[in-house]
């Protein structure tokens, strides 16, 4: 069964910091590209960052960059989400997501949220003090 956990979430004071982990089973995460999307209430559901299949390449959304850091472990299938400097504005359920679709391993950007085919189930960070 093709799996994947997300788990790392809590409550920290802003400007802290918090690393998100996404667990593969069922599936080698090599293969496919790897998103993290993040939804706040009553907000549509954003990407945040991604990494290419074989961690050849990533991006990140402008509200985000240069605080996280995405990387992959390959020998432990997960995927990181490394969250710094965090703003009350980053308070969501973050969840992770794998795409098998070419364009997607080959090139992942922000936007392509209906090219993801596996979730997670979400972790919820919140940033207060």
């Amino acid at each position: 069964q093709l799996q994947l956990v997300e788990s790392g979430g809590g409550l920290v004071q802003p400007g802290g910091s918090l690393r998100l982990s996404c667990a593969a089973s069922g599936f080698t995460l090599d293969y496919y590209a790897i998103g993290w999307f993040r939804q706040a209430p009553g907000e549509e559901r954003e990407g945040v960052s991604c990494i290419r299949s074989f961690g050849r390449g990533t991006n990140y959304a402008d509200s985000v960059k240069g605080r996280f850091t995405i990387s992959g472990d390959n020998a432990k299938d997960t995927v990181y989400l490394e969250m710094n400097d965090l703003k009350p504005e980053d308070s969501a359920v973050y969840y992770c997501a794998a795409s098998g679709f070419t364009s997607v391993r080959t090139m992942c950007t922000m936007g392509q949220e209906s090219l993801y085919t596996f979730w997670g189930q979400g972790t919820q960070v919140t940033v207060s003090s």
